[in-house]
């Protein structure tokens, strides 16, 4: 067998699943369960046997999505046990995250840029962050301003969710997103995994080693730094074979906790926010990447493994590897990717930006209260303020969501509902964030002529 076997096995396996199970389920046909489930189980080993013929990472990824899905749908005992398949790749991951950034921002510091250019860089990321973002902050509003999806709408947060939003709201601190930046300790940076405070470290670190005038002290070091960030692309090669089984264990816990049913309740809160962050892909970052003459196709076969890693754990910091590895084998140098990336993971947060002012409006809409223009403004310019630094804090998006609906005068436990779909709405978001901070990191380049 071949891979256009496996394909047309796939092709015909699928459409007799999806047609037996849309039989089943509308009642038009009696069927026996068992064989419903077995045309189903029949798809996806058909998928398994494509997936390995294709020998893609993407496509297994992909595959192991559907698998998840499935297993949590039908097997939920099962399933839930499969979320330390995720766990330790999550794990492993962060690992990986300090010392790559390091060695490839000392090494693009150090080794192959001068202290005018990063600043330069610098410069021209902030203002290309600050100018997306409110675009996507824009979008949000407009997005939910037209559904209207939270005028009318009746429901209560079940004890679980006002659990977990106690739980979140407990462990909040005071947040100055100004200190935060900073670093004051290298291994506390490390350890609480604020990836900012590493990539700062680690900036000037790699400007203090540009400045040594002795080639004799500096060049062990840079070639530590050059040693250590080509282990740390391999070890990252390592880690991504275990991807497929941690996406495939993490869909399948999502499915096998939530279910399928809890969309029914906000589902139009969840339209809205998928339509309007494909709306923010298509009216501002493919202009973007046509302005900046971006290769498409090769863009989209750099970024597919990190995306739909992002989608299915809900975790930029899972993509950041893979990115920056593809990012460079794309053709963007090291220095660039080293320096953007991690910097829009707290900077450059679009789809999280979007989310945040349109569950915003939707709670307010679901307390009855119909903000103003200039009311929408005031929480846009809060938001601009209160959404950056705060990458690798636990449930930050939806502290500041409850922050932001109190500074509104609006009750904050009117948000606690929106915790049952809020890993549905997480792999949305995490995506575009992934998505943006790619981009951003090609149109620096372009600017800075390195490509």
């Amino acid at each position: 067998m071949n891979k256009r076997l496996a394909a047309i096995l796939l092709a015909i396996t699928g459409v007799l699943a999806l047609a037996l199970t849309l039989l089943s389920g509308f009642q038009l046909l009696e069927l026996p369960p068992q064989l419903v489930l077995g045309s189903r189980w029949l798809a996806m080993a058909a998928l398994l046997l494509y997936s390995y013929y294709r020998k893609s990472l993407t496509v297994w990824i992909l595959a192991s999505m559907a698998i998840g899905v499935e297993l949590g749908y039908d097997f939920p005992e099962v399933a839930k046990p499969l979320k330390v398949l995720s766990d330790i790749f999550l794990r492993l991951i962060k690992t990986i995250i300090a010392p790559l950034l390091f060695s490839t921002l000392v090494v693009g510091i150090a080794g192959h840029s001068s202290l005018k250019q990063v600043g330069r860089m610098g410069l021209k990321a902030i203002i290309y962050f600050e100018v997306v973002t409110t675009f996507a902050l824009i979008i949000g509003l407009a997005a939910i301003n037209f559904t209207g999806a939270g005028k009318g709408a009746v429901f209560q947060a079940q004890e679980a969710q006002v659990e977990k939003a106690h739980s979140l709201i407990g462990q909040k601190q005071s947040h100055d997103v100004i200190l935060e930046i900073f670093p004051e300790n290298i291994a506390k940076s490390i350890f609480e995994n604020q990836i900012l405070q590493v990539v700062i470290f680690s900036i000037l670190f790699g400007i203090g080693l540009a400045m040594l005038k002795n080639e004799e002290k500096k060049r062990p070091m840079l070639a530590f730094a050059e040693s250590l960030s080509e282990v740390m692309f391999k070890f990252t090669d390592l880690v991504m074979y275990l991807a497929p089984l941690a996406v495939g264990g993490a869909v399948a816990y999502s499915v096998a906790t939530m279910g399928l049913s809890v969309l029914q309740n906000l589902f139009m809160l969840v339209g809205t926010l998928y339509g309007a962050l494909l709306a923010f892909v298509l009216l501002v970052l493919v202009p973007i990447g046509l302005i900046v003459k971006l290769p498409f196709r090769r863009f989209l076969e750099a970024i597919s493994e990190p995306v739909s890693i992002a989608f299915a754990t809900a975790s930029s910091e899972a993509a950041l590897p893979k990115a920056m590895e593809n990012l460079e084998k794309m053709g963007i140098p090291r220095k660039v990717v080293a320096f953007v990336l991690p910097t829009g993971y707290s900077f450059n947060l679009d789809g999280t930006t979007l989310y945040l002012s349109l569950a915003s409006v939707f709670v307010a809409q679901v307390c009855g209260v119909d903000l103003s223009l200039s009311e929408q403004i005031q929480m846009c310019l809060i938001l601009m303020l209160t959404s950056k630094g705060v990458a690798g804090v636990r449930g930050a998006s939806f502290l500041i969501l409850v922050s932001t609906v109190a500074s509104l005068g609006l009750d904050p436990q009117k948000a606690f509902a929106i915790l049952a779909i809020d890993a549905v709405m997480d792999m949305g978001r995490t995506s575009v964030n992934v998505v943006g901070n790619c981009l951003a990191t090609y149109v620096v380049a372009r600017w800075e002529k390195e490509i």
